[in-house]
Order: structure tokens, then C-alpha cells, then sequence
């Protein structure tokens, strides 16, 4: 008689067997059977046909090159027919049905290479149908965030990963794998880029052409490197912003209780909004227009509550902000449908904000008012031009309402997600009098800019590879004792960002945040990552801990990404355009010990509008690991600092002359002040 327990057991040996066996098969020997589509996840919206006839016939011709000719006639027109149902070509046919896509323990894969089997453990992360946003067709978040372009890459890079031994690179375009090369045993053991394109051919409808064609993908941020860890992945970082905006505008100490915030998105990253909102203390409605995704957020625990009635919404919020308690309404339905009603009833709201996927508007990321989401799906690729006249109409009523609510004494502001950037160029009343700029802030801008990246905290994040809830309370642990002793010297400058991280760590696990892989994100500076980082080396070293740990960040970070209208909006000096910081810093990861790096073109704001750049680094106990953490950590952090310094940003030219203080090595050009009469005088 078996018992729940072994049955359990029991199925999670199956499917390591069933992994183990299948996953370095590559392309297999024979054609598997034809797809179908799995009615338990959510699956992406048709793209627009963007391709003329002479580029399908291309397009099919790429697509056909990962086969054997024997199967090219059955395939070609499987292929032709995916393009045209889906606008694109997903090979569907190709997505292993032997093994369940979830994280396995890096001990637990057929590799060669330790480091190796700890990418596979990232890469099937991206994939869990609990983690992922369209899993079978490989978009992990955001709507169009690839981790591949279709199954056969897929299949490719794994095998390549079981195949590769400590001297050779894995070389990765744009999801592709262009093959296993030789290096060296202290060299990356995957190089990454996505969406590298010749700059005047960067437009969205570029990417729609390429994407089409095959050659190039939307990697977001951690999608194409690699690195996502579901909305967990940036929960720390909403909370940071509810917990700073609260105390920078409603004058609040300590949290958010009591405030009402109002926000739309509950996809793989805006998710976080929900269990921020709880977290941080407010009462807050959080809009999803897709149903499964937004049950999908409320059966995971992120959302306290779910209606598709947006007067319960608002009567729930308002009940939350007078008991002040910290809730989390998630409302099923149109976000301007809610902004409407909050102006019908006259209600205050005290924050707002918006994390729908404005990167990807006319393509599912938004959806107009007035129609259903079923309606909207369609109309994407039936009626692209008519859909995107409503989405910019649904664009102008949106901001019309966030500003009568501004002006009733609300505190909005951009979440980075291209919302303003978009109603502007709908024609929407976002800019300020001048016409140079947004009349809100963006929240890097004015929030996480200067209380978090200048002073070098940002979202460094880890994985316990073994995937053990035990091994990553572990990690806890060690990382609270860590914060414990460097908040005994740190400067007032950073005491409010220590005393953050220390009550985060500490409800870490009771706030119930893994989703997926055992992970944790934690924003932590230069000083707090590498110390951390060497606690757990050594615990894996040890045996404390029973695998090696993945280390990595949200590209989102204090030098990963140069985005003008999100991580480099508080960058002043001109340079806010330039990506210069984002390169640098995926170069000097590469030779600074990172296990893999990763470049992209978009990611948050929108393909053509950001270059972003990430990597992962294995700690397996080794005195290398201890070497590469040291080394690129303080590197990863401080590019970044030295950038926003020389860009008179006061609280980077504090940190830079701490961090030299601290490393002799460390020589950052600081810039000399001019005083404003002086200009004035030049120009007189």
C-alpha cells in the first residue's frame, strides 16, 4: 500500500527518470505526433501577418533548416499552417511531452559540467506552466518575452547543455544556438544576446518582421538570459516603491497602511503589484483584463481577492484603507473601466500607477475599453489597424482619468512599463508645460533611482539549485546574519535600505514568495551581495547547503540596463540615450568570472527603447567561485555607480568615494560642480 507521501515521491522519481532519459535527445529520430494545444494554460494571443509572400516562403525555409529533408514536405505545410494561424512559426509539433517542465535539482541532470546542469535548472524554471506566462509557446512574461523562438532551439540548446564540457561555450543568437565552441575553463559557459540589431532597424515593426522570419526574438530582461524567478522577481522591488512613496508623499514612516493604491497588470512580472500591495500595507486593486491570468495570480496566493464586479473592488478597498489593512483586489475587467467608476464615485485614491505590458501595445499587451478580451485577442490579428486606433483612444480616457484624480490629490506615477510613453504618443495629455518631458515621474526617477541604484542596491537574486525549501531557508538565514552585521556600520546614508532588507529577509518566507524554483531576491549593494555571496560559497562548500547556488540579478539593476524612461530616467547630464553602462557591463561580467552573460535589445519600456544586460554565476564551494564573486560582483555594482557619479548624481558620488575608500584598486572619475551663476554669467 502506498501512502500520499510516496506516491508523491514516487512521481517526482518517474519524471527525473523520464528527464534524464529524453532531455539530450535533441532533434529526435522520429517525428513525434502532431500537437495539441493544452487547454489548462494560457496561450499567447495570434500575432499580426506582418510577412509578404516571398518572406513566408522564407520563413518556412528557416524554420525547415533544424530537420531532417525527409520530414520537410510534412512539415512545411504544419509550419505554413502554424505561421498563418499564430503569425508565427512555434513548432509546436517539437515540445517534449516524456518529462513535466518544471525546475530540477542541478544534481539531478545528465550533464558533463556542474555548471552546466544548473543553467538547465534556470532554463526549465522559465518554462514551469506554473511560473511561465504562455509555456508551450516558450514566452515566459510580458506577453512577447521569449526564453526561445520556437521548440527545436529548445531542444538544441539542452542537449548542447548535456554534451558540454568545462573548456567549451555555448553561443546563443536570439534563442538559437549557434553551437558549442572551445574556450577555457575560466570563460563563460554561455554567451547570450537578443535582439542585437543595426540600430536604424530597432522599430517595433522590425521586430514584428524578424520575429516572423525567425532570426531574432523579444528576450525581456530575464526571459532570453535565463534568470526569471516569477513575480517574486520583482516584489521587492514594488514593495521598496509602495513603502518609499508612501513616505516620500503621504508622509508615512513605516509602511503604507491605511493608503489606497490603484494599478493594472497581474502578468509574471506586474503580479508582484498584488502581493506588494499586502506586504507594504495598502489597500489596493490591482486590474487584469485576461481571466486565467488573473485566477492564476489568486490561486498562487498574490491576490487577496478576486471579483469581476468593480464596485466590490472599490467597496473592498475602501473597507481595507479604514481598518488599514493591507489588501490586494484583484479586478477582472478593463483598467480604464476601473479609473471611470473611481471618477463616478468620487473616490480618492492616494497612489497610482500601471505595469500593463505597454512594451508590446498593439500586440496583446493592452487592451482597449469597450470590448471583451476574448474580442481583443481577435482583433490583434483580424483587425490589427482598427485595434490599434482603440488602444490609443483607451490610452487618452486613461491618462484623462489618472489626471482628474491627480488634481483631486492622488500620487501617480510611471512603472517604467512605457504607459506614458505611449499615451504621449496617442496624443493623451501626459506632458509637463514645457513640453521636454512627462508631467509624472517615473519611478526610478523620482523613487528607486535615488534612494536605491545610486547608492548601489538593486535586485540581486539567487537560486538553490538542489531546489529544497530547506537549502534556501538556509540561504535566509545566512543572508539575514549578514545584513544583521553590516547594519551595525553602515552610514545614515543607507540606514533606511538596511533596515528595509532586514524586516524583508525576515518575513521572507512568510510572505510566501517562491513560485517555482526555491529563490530569493533582495536588494542588496556591492558590500551585501559579495559578503552574502561568500557565506553561501562556503556553505556549499560545507555541505550546509546540498548543491551549488545560482546567483544572477534582474537586468533591472544599478548598471544592467540603460533605459531612459526607467532605469536611467534620473540620469541627467544628456547621457540617458547612450547604453554605453549596459555594454560595459556585460563585457566585464564575461571576464570577470560570471558562469553566463547576457546582452538584449528591450526589455520593460519596449525593443528599440532599452539595452539591458544580465548574467547567472554558479558558487559551487570552490576557491575560483570565492575569486569570480569577488571580482564581478564589485564590477557588476560599481560600473553603475561610477556612471550615475559622473552624472552629478549625489548619492552615486557618496557611494563612489566610499567604494574606493574601501577598494585601493578602484580609481572612479568623480566629476567637479559648477555653480549655476557661472553658466548664467556665460550666457549673459
Amino acid at each position: 500500500m502506498l501512502v500520499r507521501g510516496s506516491l508523491v515521491r514516487q512521481t517526482r522519481a518517474n519524471a527525473v527518470d523520464a528527464m534524464r532519459r529524453y532531455l539530450a535527445q535533441g532533434i529526435p529520430d522520429e517525428l513525434p505526433p502532431r500537437y495539441t494545444a493544452n487547454p489548462a494554460v494560457d496561450h499567447v494571443p495570434a500575432r499580426k501577418q506582418v510577412l509578404t509572400p516571398a518572406e513566408k516562403q522564407l520563413a518556412l525555409r528557416n524554420a525547415l533548416r533544424y530537420f531532417p529533408a525527409a520530414w520537410h514536405r510534412e512539415l512545411a505545410a504544419e509550419f505554413l499552417d502554424e505561421l498563418a494561424r499564430y503569425g508565427r512559426i512555434y513548432m509546436l509539433r517539437f515540445k517534449p511531452t516524456e518529462y513535466p517542465f518544471r525546475a530540477y535539482s542541478s544534481l539531478d541532470y545528465p550533464t558533463n559540467d556542474a555548471k552546466a546542469a544548473c543553467i538547465l535548472t534556470m532554463i526549465h524554471n522559465n518554462l514551469d506552466p506554473d511560473v511561465a506566462q504562455f509555456p508551450e509557446e516558450l514566452i515566459t512574461y510580458g506577453g512577447n518575452g521569449a526564453t526561445f523562438q520556437n521548440w527545436a532551439q529548445y531542444r538544441l540548446a539542452v542537449k548542447y547543455l548535456c554534451e558540454m564540457r568545462g573548456d567549451q561555450t555555448l553561443v546563443m543568437y536570439s534563442g538559437h544556438p549557434l553551437g558549442l565552441f572551445p574556450s577555457r575553463e575560466d570563460a563563460p559557459r554561455m554567451v547570450i544576446t537578443n535582439g542585437m540589431v543595426i540600430p536604424n532597424y530597432s522599430g517595433k515593426d522590425d521586430y514584428e518582421r524578424m520575429n516572423a522570419l525567425g532570426v531574432t526574438q523579444y528576450g525581456q530582461m530575464t526571459a532570453g538570459s535565463f534568470m526569471y524567478i516569477g513575480s517574486q522577481g520583482i516584489v521587492h522591488g514594488t514593495t521598496i516603491t509602495l513603502l518609499n512613496a508612501a513616505r516620500k508623499y503621504l508622509a508615512k514612516q513605516s509602511s503604507g497602511k491605511g493608503a489606497k493604491f490603484v494599478t493594472a497588470g497581474l502578468g509574471g512580472m506586474s503580479g508582484a503589484q498584488a502581493k506588494a500591495s499586502v506586504i507594504a500595507g495598502t489597500a489596493g486593486i490591482v486590474a487584469e483584463i485576461n481571466p486565467m491570468q488573473a485566477k492564476k495570480q489568486f490561486d498562487l496566493g498574490w491576490c487577496t481577492h478576486l471579483t469581476v464586479d468593480v464596485d466590490e473592488a472599490i467597496d473592498l478597498m475602501e473597507d481595507a484603507s479604514d481598518k488599514k489593512v493591507g489588501i490586494s483586489v484583484g479586478y477582472v475587467g478593463n483598467v480604464v473601466t476601473l479609473w471611470r467608476r473611481l471618477l463616478e464615485r468620487g473616490v480618492t485614491v492616494d497612489l497610482g500607477s500601471d505595469q500593463t505590458s505597454l512594451h508590446n501595445p498593439f500586440a496583446g499587451g493592452y487592451y482597449p475599453v469597450g470590448c471583451s478580451f476574448e474580442e481583443g485577442k481577435a482583433m490583434i490579428s483580424q483587425d490589427p489597424a482598427r485595434f490599434k486606433e482603440l488602444v490609443q483612444e483607451s490610452l487618452r480616457e486613461h491618462a484623462d482619468a489618472v489626471n482628474a484624480l491627480c488634481e483631486k490629490g492622488m500620487h501617480f506615477w510611471d512603472y517604467g512599463n512605457a504607459f506614458l510613453l505611449e499615451a504621449s504618443r496617442a496624443g493623451a495629455s501626459v506632458m509637463n508645460a514645457d513640453g521636454t518631458g512627462f508631467r509624472y515621474p517615473s519611478y526610478v526617477e523620482d523613487i528607486m533611482g535615488p534612494m536605491c541604484f545610486d547608492y548601489g542596491f538593486g535586485p540581486f537574486r539567487w537560486v538553490c539549485t538542489s531546489c529544497l525549501e530547506s537549502d534556501l531557508a538556509t540561504t535566509d538565514r545566512l543572508a539575514l546574519e549578514v545584513l544583521n552585521q553590516l547594519s551595525k556600520d553602515a552610514p545614515p546614508e543607507i540606514e533606511q535600505q538596511m533596515k528595509d532588507n532586514i524586516v524583508w529577509i525576515e518575513s521572507a518566507t512568510r510572505n510566501n514568495l517562491v513560485v517555482g524554483s526555491q529563490a530569493r531576491i533582495l536588494y542588496a549593494d556591492d558590500l551585501g551581495r559579495r559578503t552574502i555571496a561568500r557565506a553561501f560559497n562556503d556553505a556549499v562548500k560545507s555541505g550546509e547547503l546540498k548543491a551549488p547556488v545560482v546567483l544572477g540579478r534582474d537586468h533591472h539593476d544599478v548598471s544592467g540596463t540603460d533605459s531612459p524612461f526607467r532605469e536611467t530616467a534620473d540620469i541627467k547630464d544628456g547621457s540617458r540615450f547612450c547604453a554605453d553602462m549596459a555594454v560595459q557591463n556585460f563585457v566585464g561580467d564575461s571576464f570577470r568570472g560570471a558562469t553566463w552573460v547576457s546582452l538584449h535589445n528591450g526589455g520593460g519600456v519596449g525593443w528599440g527603447e532599452v539595452i539591458n544586460g544580465g548574467f547567472g554565476l554558479v558558487l559551487d564551494g570552490s576557491e575560483a567561485a570565492v575569486r569570480n564573486l569577488e571580482s564581478m560582483l564589485h564590477w557588476d555594482v560599481n560600473n553603475g555607480i561610477a556612471r550615475r557619479a559622473w552624472a552629478r548624481n549625489s548619492g552615486a558620488e557618496f557611494t563612489a568615494k566610499r567604494s574606493m575608500a574601501a577598494e585601493e584598486r578602484l580609481k572612479i572619475t568623480l566629476p567637479n560642480h559648477v555653480d549655476d551663476s557661472i553658466i548664467a554669467a556665460a550666457f549673459a
